[in-house]
């Protein structure tokens, strides 16, 4: 970790008063422009943030982890999200510690990495948990350069681990291939993929997991029929409407990276006429909460994220007590969930 520096030491480095320091940090209006663009520099440079307290500053835990949660829509309205931090302050509390909660709209907004930093860096926070976020991200690498104890769900970084990393990811392939043996099974030889997002490890993963299962069937990966999504139920509407604009011919299945695009995805197509399963079948992945009520209830890959974050959740606090652990990276098991939304065909 960097060496820390002091509020006099900025004052000197910036040529001003540790008292104009201070009015910078606390936002006083009676500060010139010139003046806080100067001082904010060297803050910059420099990576200070203000201790909170003499008990952070005699080293002492706060026995708080911080938990940020990357995502531009509506987390509440989204059960798996929802859960996500429901375990994580659950399985903390348990454990006696709080949990900081953060919702980030835009990780590479200035005034939402200073908070984020801010966090870390004035040690209200003993360690961090990130869900959501890009599989390379600057602000994450940052931190973990710096020493601090950082979880990610969802990163495959091959190289790049050290003690203070914990890497926590989903059986994409298993759980993809799960997928389409199941469809196969079922006779479907034209499998679709709408994928999610492409910058987060689970995208390019799901995708891969795709294109192997297929080509262990010897199946042919039509690219008509690889759409592009964002692991959201918007984009599995929108890579449907823009597919049948162009009056493609439709695969008989389709594999959505997870079951927010199938919802997205079935409206689409019930919007044209289209049946599911009778005209086409439709698989997710998660198991979401509204998998088993959605009509048709749909066919997905569960996931068992309670027991992942519990795991999460464990092993960052021991990471922060006891140092490194055995844990650096684990993998959430899969299981098949057959519902309504896939039908057997005949075998071309």
């Amino acid at each position: 970790m960097t060496k820390e520096i002091n509020s006099t030491e900025i004052a000197k480095l910036a040529g001003v008063s540790r008292s104009t320091v201070s009015r910078v940090i606390n936002n006083y209006a009676n500060v010139p422009e010139h003046t806080k663009q100067k001082v904010m520099k060297v803050i910059q440079q420099h990576n200070y943030y203000p201790n909170l307290s003499a008990q952070v500053l005699a080293g002492k835990r706060t026995r708080t982890i911080g938990l940020f949660m990357i995502d531009s829509g509506r987390v509440s309205g989204d059960s798996i999200s929802s859960l996500l931090l429901a375990r994580i302050i659950e399985s903390a509390s348990s454990q006696g510690y709080y949990v900081l909660t953060h919702i980030v709209r835009d990780i590479s907004e200035k005034e939402e990495i200073r908070t984020i930093k801010e966090s870390f860096y004035q040690r209200r926070i003993d360690g961090g948990i990130f869900i959501g976020a890009a599989n390379q991200e600057p602000l994450i690498e940052e931190l973990i350069e710096e020493g601090f104890i950082v979880a990610i769900v969802d990163q495959h970084l091959p190289g790049r681990e050290k003690p203070n990393r914990l890497v926590f990811n989903f059986d994409n392939e298993t759980g993809v291939g799960q997928a389409v043996d199941y469809l196969v099974s079922m006779g479907h030889r034209r499998i679709g993929i709408i994928n999610g997002d492409m910058n987060r490890y689970s995208g390019p993963s799901k995708l891969q997991g795709f294109q192997r299962a297929m080509a262990r069937h010897k199946l042919e990966v039509n690219s008509e029929w690889m759409l592009p999504g964002d692991f959201n139920e918007s984009s599995g509407y929108k890579a449907i409407k823009d597919f049948l604009i162009e009056k493609r011919e439709l695969p008989s299945a389709l594999f959505a990276a997870n079951d927010s695009v199938a919802f997205g995805a079935i409206r689409a197509l019930k919007e044209a006429g289209i049946r599911v399963p009778q005209h086409i079948s439709v698989i997710g992945f998660d198991d979401h909460f509204r998998s088993e009520h959605h009509r048709p209830a749909l066919t997905t890959i569960r996931i068992d994220f309670a027991g992942m974050m519990d795991q999460l959740t464990k092993a960052l606090i021991a990471a922060i007590e006891h140092g490194s652990t055995s844990t650096k990276q684990a993998t959430a098991d899969t299981a098949l969930v057959v519902r309504e939304s896939c039908q057997s065909i005949a075998i071309d």
